[in-house]
């Protein structure tokens, strides 16, 4: 079944493309769920950075931002921008992961993203789970690739300061980019709580969902 059941939700797989992604893109909702969940198991496979200090970023970042979880992070070595032409390695990894685990809940690039990775990538996902909820995430950037999505997880005002804090925290490497600043992060998720009558928000998109009316 596509779908969700929270009290059943015992782990999460959560896919990046690039270190970083995740935080941005679902680092409110990881800290929601772990601090709801104490223990629950949370892999994260990341496919580039491995063996550079984009690596140490992410590893020390998903700590704080999956705090109490079972967390087990795999960072690889694909080059930035060059999914498409390692295709075949991308899968391999995705596979793996698919392998040692049976999540409750997937999250992962959304296929209307622009960026070539972070699409090749969301692609990827439903050939290894093919029945489990995927919430595809949104990154802001030059590309002007935001949409209207159709699932929120409402952030309270502490949990939407503390991912901002994070990223600022853990991510120095990419304090230079013009959109990596506080305003972003928080004025997406400003718009995004609008949308869903929340102060802040994270926003995510899903391509297929079932729905249990009897129970």
């Amino acid at each position: 079944m596509i779908g969700l059941r929270p009290g059943r939700l015992t782990g999460i797989v959560a896919l990046a493309a690039h270190c970083d992604d995740l935080a941005i893109g679902a680092g409110g909702s990881l800290l929601t769920i772990c601090a709801a969940r104490p223990g629950i198991r949370v892999d994260a496979l990341v496919l580039s950075g491995g063996g550079s200090e984009r690596e140490d970023e992410e590893r020390a970042a998903l700590a704080d931002f999956c705090p109490g979880a079972d967390l087990r992070v795999t960072v690889l070595k694909l080059p930035d921008g060059y999914l498409p032409a390692r295709w075949e390695e991308a899968k391999a990894a995705v596979e793996e992961v698919r392998a040692r685990t049976e999540p409750g809940l997937i999250f992962a690039p959304w296929r209307g993203d622009a960026h070539q990775d972070h699409r090749g990538l969301a692609e990827l996902v439903p050939t290894a789970f093919r029945d489990h909820l995927t919430l595809g995430y949104e990154i802001v950037k030059w590309d002007g690739d935001l949409a209207a999505p159709a699932v929120f997880q409402p952030l309270s005002e502490e949990v939407a300061e503390l991912k901002v804090d994070l990223l600022q925290r853990h991510y120095a490497s990419q304090r230079h980019r013009p959109w990596y600043d506080r305003e972003a992060f928080l004025g997406l998720a400003r718009i995004r709580g609008i949308e869903c009558h929340a102060r802040y928000a994270e926003a995510f998109h899903v391509s297929k969902l079932t729905v249990d009316l009897e129970n």
